[in-house]
């Protein structure tokens, strides 16, 4: 591209726009022109704002960007939004209502019947709610939106199976970051030497956005996949990646090999098409018997990857397995990056 995208970043001091700053350094189609944050960082310069505590050295080139009150002020090509659920629900219609394409990582509007829930691999036509979206609301922006960071990893490895083999029951468990409640997580006082096991809100989210993920694109809505999904979450003294235990039911029958073909050839519009985010492989399937596991496998294609091990049969339902994704780049930022680089891809920017 002879001349990058401007964009926007909304909530640009939290854990999540933290991150964004982070992997769009040096992007070749993207380049941040504004930063949004609460009143209490607006007026800063980004370096007196942040609090920088994600986990690698913190980018210095944004430093003497002024922080802005969160108003569509500014001429640009799109935001993302690393907004918490309540000031998305407001904000992020304001940037629509103003023509300012909106990339959110929020969960606000995740499963409204106009709105995009994509993954890239997963279902790229799903950006065809776009125009619906526009009609409805009468903007000329628009709102897409990414997963629950879960989601993201689950719906990865369940997607290829599906289409090869028809998934009707689906049971996981699963073992979320600290980082997943926010940098550092919750104080040491209460997750060492412990599992929390409960996380607001998250169980729900593992149950419904799978099936919009799967499912069918109308012309006013998705048409939900049928499968069912029976979902428990754990809070684990893990800094980043989500490690969940997947049991699937099938409708076609499938042996080992089969499911680890499936998943290990799995591709889609993103690598067809080379966006710059996208991995080489969006699932990767480790044979050992003690992967994946968060410090060694979290990383794999940048943090794009969701990796696979430990497929096997299952006594109750058909075939097992351990799915681990990078909550905070494949689970959050990164996520959102690939969806405007599909938007860029399919004409939307």
């Amino acid at each position: 591209m002879a001349k990058k995208l401007k964009v926007g970043i909304l909530g640009a001091t939290g854990a999540v726009g933290q991150r964004f700053v982070e992997l769009l350094e040096g992007h070749p189609w993207f380049e941040i022109g504004a930063l949004y944050a609460s009143g209490r960082s607006a007026g800063k310069t980004y370096k007196e704002a942040v609090d920088w505590k994600v986990p690698v050295t913190r980018p210095t080139y944004l430093d003497g960007e002024v922080v802005r009150d969160m108003q569509p002020d500014e001429p640009l090509d799109l935001v993302f939004s690393a907004l918490p659920r309540e000031t998305a629900k407001t904000v992020e219609v304001d940037f629509a209502r103003a023509g300012v394409p909106v990339i959110s990582n929020a969960s606000a509007y995740r499963m409204g019947q106009d709105i995009p829930l994509l993954i890239p691999e997963v279902n790229p036509e799903h950006t065809g709610l776009i125009d619906y979206q526009r009609q409805q609301r009468g903007w000329d922006g628009y709102i897409v939106t990414n997963p629950n960071c879960s989601v993201i990893g689950l719906v990865l490895a369940l997607k290829p199976l599906d289409d090869a083999f028809s998934i009707s029951q689906v049971n996981v468990v699963t073992m979320q970051a600290k980082s997943g409640a926010g940098y550092p997580g919750p104080p040491p006082e209460v997750i060492d030497d412990n599992v929390l096991p409960f996380i607001g809100g998250e169980e729900d989210k593992l149950e419904e956005e799978p099936a919009k993920l799967l499912g069918t694109l109308g012309p006013r809505g998705i048409k939900a996949a049928d499968l069912v999904v029976s979902a428990q979450c754990n809070r684990v003294n893990v800094l980043d990646g989500h490690l969940e235990a997947v049991n699937l039911k099938f409708r076609q029958p499938a042996s080992v090999e089969e499911v680890t073909e499936a998943l290990n050839s799995f591709r889609s519009v993103p690598q067809e098409a080379g966006l710059p985010f996208a991995p080489d492989q969006p699932v990767t399937v480790r044979e050992e018997d003690d992967r994946p596991q968060p410090k060694l496998d979290r990383d794999t294609g940048k943090g794009m990857t969701a990796t696979v091990g430990r497929i096997r049969p299952d006594s109750l339902f058909d075939i097992k397995f351990m799915v681990l994704s990078h909550n905070t780049i494949r689970g959050a930022a990164g996520a959102a990056i690939l969806n405007a680089e599909l938007l860029k891809h399919q004409g939307y920017l």
